[in-house]
């Protein structure tokens, strides 16, 4: 095969995993190897960056076939709205590469190669077997982080993600399936392409409904939205630095990326129809993970109920229907990724000189570590939104997508923005700034690999929240293609 771009994106990370278990080369060599491979990977998306063209449908596309009796085809793309997850990723692996420098094994290295393959492969789908086949293969080398390098309980940690994301992604085949059958009856051939599916004519009502929820539930379960997030405070807690960080920074998105892509334009009329069920549970969700940050001691679990919470206004973006609301949902993807995954990587940091997760054992860590404190402060002002940064720009644009859909969706989400500026003011006055006793003696500030690394998360920070047009200009066209021509609303 004649492989572009997008493919040597893909499966150079896996190639390199491979060639590493192959060749000996011990935990050191397989590290500089993975770094290596990151960065070529982030010059290879800053040439897709640079060339991306400024319209709203699938650009870089290739399509070869793979097992053509069935129709199912090796058949990848990218427009604005993958295009900006493409480049989160790239700037973020390699910036959480040198926070991972030291310690590792050579086994977790390799996951992490493993995982940005199924990840960018999930990312550039375009046929719904293919999207099912990296779904599921970007979870096996998480599993394994987890389960062989998290701390705790970490088997039952592993058990319980894996049974609920094998549960949701069983949902997420049977519709698929389903789909492929239905695309053969109405047309006399197979295919699994989500060009083809999107033409099916022969579904009931009833039928729309339950494979439109058999795809939610997998992509409900990855986000999390409430209910199905019991799984989130074991694993987030129990998981190590590098697992959380791609689990809430680039894994979560995906499953927001995953309503987006295949159920927006598959179900357009039942997206519309749900839409004000979807708006209210993602405000909910912001409430309730934003009370329950609120009362937890143990730093690790506030910030999974954090991350959560944004995850519930994303999707409130994502269903309002408007320009304003997907935008916002667009750059609050970016922001959160930033600055939660940042927040991520300095708590384990924390938690490795000081053998603590609880905030009431902290404090004080402000005189010992005045750059991990500046990075600190920087992530937790992203996070409540403070003007000047990313997080301000994009919960501004979903609170005024969310007055367009409803003036007391507006309302409600407008006022729980302080929720989080609670949890995460007490906590850095708590754990960071204030004197209280403890021994915080062992921690250490930053070396220069740490802070290389967190450079990049903070400049794009204050950036994008400075001058955003930076970054609405190439995801623009395609959130215009989403609404007119996919919704077909036109007064948006």
């Amino acid at each position: 095969m004649d492989f572009g771009i997008l493919s040597v994106i893909i499966f150079l990370p896996m190639f390199v995993a491979f060639l590493m278990l192959i060749l000996p080369f011990g935990a050191k060599g397989t590290r500089n190897a993975a770094f290596l491979t990151a960065v070529v990977i982030f010059m290879l998306v800053s040439v897709v960056y640079y060339n991306f063209e400024l319209y709203g449908f699938m650009q870089f596309s290739e399509h070869y076939e793979w097992i053509s009796t069935y129709g199912i085809n090796y058949s990848i793309g990218i427009d604005g709205f993958s295009l900006i997850i493409l480049m989160l990723i790239a700037i973020l692996i390699p910036c959480a590469y040198l926070w991972l420098w030291d310690g590792r094994t050579k086994g977790y290295w390799v996951s992490m190669l493993l995982i940005q393959t199924g990840i960018t492969g999930t990312l550039f789908s375009q046929d719904l077997i293919l999207f099912y086949f990296f779904w599921e293969a970007m979870l096996l080398p998480v599993f394994m982080i987890i389960g062989m390098f998290g701390t705790g309980n970490r088997v039952f940690s592993t058990i319980k993600i894996t049974v609920y994301t094998m549960m949701g992604s069983l949902f997420m085949l049977i519709s698929i399936l389903y789909l492929g059958v239905a695309f053969f009856e109405n047309y006399g051939f197979w295919s699994f392409a989500l060009s083809d599916i999107i033409q099916i004519q022969n579904l009931s009502k009833t039928e729309e409904i339950w494979l439109f929820v058999g795809f939610m539930i997998a992509f409900a379960i990855k986000i999390p939205l409430f209910p199905f997030h019991t799984w989130l405070l074991e694993t987030y807690s129990n998981s190590p630095t590098g697992g959380v960080f791609l689990l809430s920074s680039i894994m979560a998105k995906l499953g927001v990326y995953g309503i987006v892509r295949f159920v927006m334009p598959i179900f357009p009329e039942l997206y519309k129809e749900f839409a004000p069920y979807f708006v209210w549970i993602g405000i909910f969700g912001l409430i309730y993970f934003g009370i329950a940050a609120l009362m937890q001691t143990n730093i690790k679990k506030m910030f999974a109920y954090s991350s959560a919470s944004h995850l519930g206004f994303i999707v409130t973006g994502i269903f309002s229907l408007n320009a304003y609301g997907m935008t916002g949902a667009a750059f609050l993807i970016i922001a959160h990724a930033m600055a939660t995954g940042g927040l991520f990587l300095l708590v384990g940091k924390m938690e490795y000189n000081l053998g603590t997760k609880s905030i009431p054992d902290l404090g004080g860590i402000a005189k010992k570590a005045p750059m991990f404190t500046t990075f600190f402060a920087i992530m937790v002002l992203c996070i409540v939104g403070l003007p000047g940064t990313n997080g301000f720009v994009s919960e501004f644009l979903i609170i005024l997508g969310a007055f367009g859909f409803s003036p007391s969706a507006g309302i409600v989400s407008a006022f729980t923005v302080l929720i989080a500026a609670s949890f995460m003011f007490w906590m850095f006055q708590k754990a960071i700034l204030v004197d209280s006793g403890n021994d915080t003696s062992k921690m250490k500030d930053l070396n220069l690999k740490e802070t290389m690394g967190m450079i990049p998360l903070a400049f794009l920070i204050i950036a994008m929240g400075i001058y955003p047009d930076w970054f609405f200009y190439k995801i623009e066209p395609t959130i215009q293609h989403y609404i007119v021509d996919i919704l077909e609303i036109r007064n948006y």
